[in-house]
């Protein structure tokens, strides 16, 4: 079985491999003949092999690669310029096409649009395929649309904007890899025609969860009650107000909002437990696995098949399988084997944050949740149970740490608290939250049952707020770079492969793996220093801010942000936060704007909304915030600078202005709201 498990973990590794090798280094032709090739050649390897005595590597060697391969073309063949009939092949940027659209998925709104996931069918009478984000705005539509309906819109298709401030997310290549590559910003005069489209079996789900939902909203459940619901049984979490789900985040226990394994786990015990008489029949025991796995699947298709809820999802049903042809199943084979599956199928899934801590959360419980289990063994029944779920808690942190440092670089001093109280109540939340769910359906849920559920949940997220307010327990603004995340890696696993046969077999120590062990500390405290060198340069740098003015000036570790507005304390908000946080700034500082910056013997001059020039020479870089009515001809041979730099404080009119006549002097022209935050030099 070991031996197993290998194979099946270097077959995921090479698929992986493959697809990363496709994402960074691209080759701009198909690839799919040489695929068939390396096939073919594996099956006449195999062939061969099988009447060969003494085998040889060739066989392996081959089949490694045929996975790396697998993995590059699946990726490639997602990219829309290996697409014939992607949109984005038929359409010039910018420029209005006729667009038949399909809604596919409804997404959480913001402040002024409804947003969307649409398929585009046609463009201009072109049959054509890819998915695109749709906005349509809030004041012009009477109601949102559902999925399956289908639009004709007139319209131009542009490109997903680019972060403008460094370390900012990156929400075009979190689109990416959702497979939506481009937007459409559309208002109810651009829609041309609506009418229902062909149903699917995802769009039939989807339409039944919102009709849940809008059965739910009419109960006696309270607003932040019912979202945590939606959240729990449905996987509908647009409607949990912001600050609650930032209190979950904080107090370490977001990860019961998502639905995923844990969810699943219970759901499959549940109804194992009440298929379990099905059992007694001759053929009963096939019967309730696959009644388990339809049950499973519908579940995963009503909470909108996540990666966290699919690889559950496909996890349990390989168990199920497995169970009815009286098989022995491996936890780390059955997680290896979903984890190859679901790539082959998909391998932008790889890309998605939800996937990599899932599997990571579920492989690091696996694998070192009976290290920790027997190192806290106690013969106390109650004592083992909660021993079981801190040991359950602390694999499953080990694991997503160095990843949620990288993403979100904040850690939750109290997660342990938090699930050794909430995890023994989420299975009598989740039983009761899916009775309710039933009931509501039908609409005869009794509100009793509603004000109980209140009443439970209530308790639940007064204890998540008194978690979450304990300020000093949230370690927040933690920098972790990528080489971090890999020594991280490598340091938690060199630990692991050293202490786990000690502790759960009385080996004595292998001094070949505490060598690797030394080498992996040694490793990570080399990353630690680089980046503490990496990160100690100074630097100036005009940040983009819709209409504000902001400039930061780093010198080593301390942060000084000049700014335009100074009623408020930024240092919390975007674009300083997540600067502050990826620059490991230890210490931060916020002064008005001055007139006049001195920077590496450069003189920098700010010009404001009033647009007095001060009777200066030597000028490097003009600054124009606040839409100064100026002559930048006369400025320019005025002062005679050496580049213009406009920030997000003015007029998207003005700046074009300028940029023509900076264009005809020959002299560098940069525009914040268009090029992004600027470093000067």
């Amino acid at each position: 079985m070991k031996f197993i498990n290998f194979v099946v973990v270097k077959f995921s590794g090479f698929l992986v491999l493959g697809i990363l090798a496709s994402h960074y280094f691209p080759f701009f032709f198909f690839l799919l003949p040489f695929l068939l090739m390396l096939f073919l050649l594996v099956f006449i390897l195999w062939i061969w092999a099988r009447n060969q005595i003494f085998q040889t590597v060739y066989f392996g060697i081959a089949t490694y690669l045929c996975f790396f391969a697998v993995g590059y073309f699946s990726y490639q063949m997602r990219l829309p310029w290996f697409q014939p009939r992607h949109y984005s092949n038929s359409i010039a940027e910018e420029t209005p096409a006729l667009l038949q659209l399909k809604i596919t998925q409804m997404l959480k709104p913001d402040t002024f649009n409804y947003k969307y996931f649409a398929a585009v069918s046609a463009v201009n009478g072109v049959s054509t395929d890819g998915k695109i984000l749709l906005h349509v705005s809030k004041d012009s539509l009477k109601k949102e649309f559902s999925v399956d309906e289908i639009l004709l819109v007139y319209a131009p298709i542009t490109q997903i904007q680019k972060p403008l401030n460094p370390q900012q997310f990156d929400y075009s290549d979190y689109m990416k890899s959702l497979g939506v590559y481009a937007q459409l910003r559309i208002s109810e005069k651009e829609i041309l025609k609506i009418r229902n489209g062909t149903p699917t079996l995802t769009g039939a789900a989807q339409n039944f969860r919102a009709s849940i939902v809008e059965k739910l909203q009419k109960t006696k459940l309270k607003t932040d009650e019912r979202a945590i619901i939606q959240a729990l049984v449905l996987g509908e979490k647009k409607d949990i107000d912001k600050n609650l789900y930032n209190e979950y985040a904080a107090a370490g226990a977001v990860h019961i909002l998502a639905v995923s394994g844990l969810h699943v786990g219970i759901l499959y015990a549940i109804l194992a437990f009440l298929l379990k008489p099905l059992a007694r029949w001759k053929f009963g025991s096939y019967f309730q696995a696959v009644s388990i796995v339809l049950l499973l699947w519908g579940f995963a298709l009503l909470s909108g098949l996540s990666p966290s809820v699919t690889r559950a999802v496909t996890m349990f049903s390989f168990f199920a399988v497995a169970k009815i042809f009286n098989r022995e199943t491996n936890a780390i084979n059955t997680l290896f084997l979903s984890f190859l599956a679901l790539l082959i199928i998909n391998p932008l899934w790889l890309f998605q944050v939800g996937f990599q801590l899932s599997y990571l959360a579920v492989f690091f419980i696996v694998w070192l949740q009976p290290l920790f289990y027997k190192v806290g063994y106690s013969k106390y029944w109650l004592v083992r149970k909660i021993w079981t779920i801190v040991a359950v808690t602390l694999c499953a942190q080990i694991g997503v740490l160095p990843l949620s440092l990288y993403y979100f670089h904040q850690f939750p001093g109290l997660f342990l608290v938090t699930n050794i109280v909430v995890l023994p109540f989420l299975t009598i939340l989740m039983c009761g939250g899916i009775l309710i769910v039933i009931l509501a359906s039908f609409e005869i849920l009794p509100n009793w049952l509603a004000a109980s559920y209140n009443f439970l949940i209530e308790g639940l997220n007064g204890f998540i707020h008194w978690i979450a307010v304990q300020d000093e327990f949230l370690f927040k603004n933690i920098p972790f770079s990528t080489l971090k995340v890999l020594g991280a890696y490598l340091l938690i696993i060199a630990l692991a492969l050293f202490l786990k046969p000690c502790l759960l077999a009385d080996r004595k120590l292998n001094y070949r793996r505490l060598v690797v062990s030394l080498l992996s500390v040694s490793a990570f405290i080399a990353i630690y220093i680089y980046d503490e060198f990496r990160t100690s340069a100074n630097q100036l740098i005009v940040f983009q801010k819709s209409k504000q003015t902001l400039i930061g000036y780093k010198n080593g570790k301390h942060l000084t942000v000049f700014k335009s507005d100074t009623t408020k304390n930024i240092s919390e908000e975007y674009p300083i936060k997540s600067f502050r946080s990826a620059s490991n700034i230890d210490t931060y500082s916020e002064e008005g704007l001055p007139k006049i910056f001195q920077y590496k013997n450069r003189k920098i001059l700010v010009l404001d909304s009033l647009g007095i020039v001060p009777k200066r020479k030597n000028i490097h870089t003009i600054l124009l915030t606040n839409s100064p009515k100026i002559n930048l001809n006369r400025l320019i041979d005025s002062l005679k600078p050496k580049q213009i730099i406009a920030d997000g404080s003015n007029y998207f009119t003005y700046a074009n202005r300028w940029e023509k006549t900076c264009k005809l002097k020959k002299l560098p022209f940069r525009y914040t709201a268009k090029q992004g935050a600027f470093p000067i030099e």
